[in-house]
């Protein structure tokens, strides 16, 4: 016999041989519930019947928030974060990189321009 063959008989015979091992069936596992089939029955109906089961958070309107600051200030603070010069830059952008703000804030600059325009006014 040729040795290619010799390798696939044992191959095989060692295939079967680990195939022979089956698992052992167990059966049908029991059910264990230390409630009876009444109780069960009724908390599935109470369950079924609640109101608002199936709704969604935020689909009953807005929710409430408890308000911390005015609303004025709130707006205001995003409008001047919104139009900062380096709102996008943080000391961790580059490698031992400081920020350091050279550029004047708009709406400083509007502020002090119409401040300039009144006191020239009057």
């Amino acid at each position: 016999m040729k040795t290619s063959q010799i390798l696939a008989a044992a191959t095989l015979a060692l295939l079967a041989a680990t195939g022979a091992q089956a698992e052992t069936y167990q059966g049908v596992n029991t059910a264990v519930s230390t409630k009876s089939r009444d109780e069960v029955n009724a908390e599935a109906v109470r369950t079924a019947s609640a109101p608002n089961q199936n709704v969604t958070r935020g689909s009953r309107g807005p929710e409430t928030v408890a308000v911390s600051k005015d609303r004025s200030i709130v707006e205001a603070e995003a409008i001047r974060a919104a139009y900062a010069p380096d709102q996008n830059v943080t000391s961790g952008s580059r490698v031992n990189s400081k920020v350091v703000s050279t550029m004047p804030h708009p709406m400083d600059v509007r502020v002090q321009a119409q401040q300039g325009a009144g006191a020239t006014a009057k």
